[in-house]
């Protein structure tokens, strides 16, 4: 990781928006900006899916079986992982637990989640939905990756943007939370993803990273790109949640 991305990297785990998160009315903004995030993860790791698996009929086998069982083994955590109470769920839909439970505005991400079930093209439902435009040009950006980038381009911002940041970001969220009995399914959701990522999936993403740019110099120069856009934009993400925080009355 070169000097821009480590400073990148120190940026995010030293922003502002963790030291703003002090009552839960700020836990509720940041959860109705934060929960795009969460939700854009999933077309990400289905690009690596649709391409490092075999989703196809008739099946063939891959080629490099460690990558598609890490992603096959990413796939089985976010799309149906424990949820805690004995059952399973999406850590989407764990999101949307905790949010309901601290009362966090869901009415955004439901109407986003609306469109696209209805067919909307996401171009046309994103620029419709009322939300702060660092939050569109988050999604906007990660989604036209996610459908038009090279899969080399698409590792790297699932690596660097997710995999590598994410544990420590959300360490320091979880060090900061109260003990009240309405965080607690916030609290599950921060400490399972955070069990989950730090074993192996980080040190596994950026193999696949360095497997898919080949010693590439084109390709490893096109990742870096990448990966500042995908800290960059994040901490645009963070900036807003933050601005959201300190506007409220």
């Amino acid at each position: 990781m070169n000097d821009d991305l480590q400073q990148l990297r120190a940026t995010l785990l030293t922003h502002p928006v963790y030291s703003h998160i002090r009552h839960v009315e700020d836990l509720r903004r940041y959860m109705q900006y934060h929960v795009f995030a969460v939700w854009d993860f999933m077309s990400l790791l289905k690009r690596l899916q649709q391409e490092l698996t075999t989703v196809t009929i008739p099946w063939v086998p891959q080629s490099n079986e460690l990558y598609t069982r890490f992603v096959n083994e990413i796939v089985l955590g976010e799309e149906s992982d424990e949820d805690g109470l004995g059952g399973y769920g999406s850590h989407f839909s764990l999101y949307l637990e905790a949010m309901k439970a601290v009362h966090a505005d869901i009415r955004p991400i439901m109407t986003w989640m609306s469109h696209l079930e209805h067919q909307k093209p996401w171009e046309l439902a994103l620029e419709s939905m009322n939300i702060d435009e660092r939050v569109k040009a988050f999604v906007h950006w990660d989604l036209s990756l996610a459908t038009a980038g090279e899969l080399y381009e698409v590792a790297a911002a699932f690596f660097f943007g997710r995999e590598d940041i994410i544990p420590q970001m959300f360490l320091k969220i979880v060090d900061q939370l109260g003990n009240d009995q309405e965080l607690e399914r916030f609290r599950y959701y921060l400490v399972r993803h955070i069990a989950v990522d730090s074993d192996s999936h980080g040190p596994l993403a950026k193999k696949l990273v360095d497997h898919l740019c080949h010693h590439d110099a084109v390709k490893i120069q096109r990742a870096g790109e990448v990966a500042r856009i995908a800290l960059t934009q994040r901490i645009a993400l963070f900036d807003a949640i933050v601005d959201s925080i300190t506007a409220r009355p």
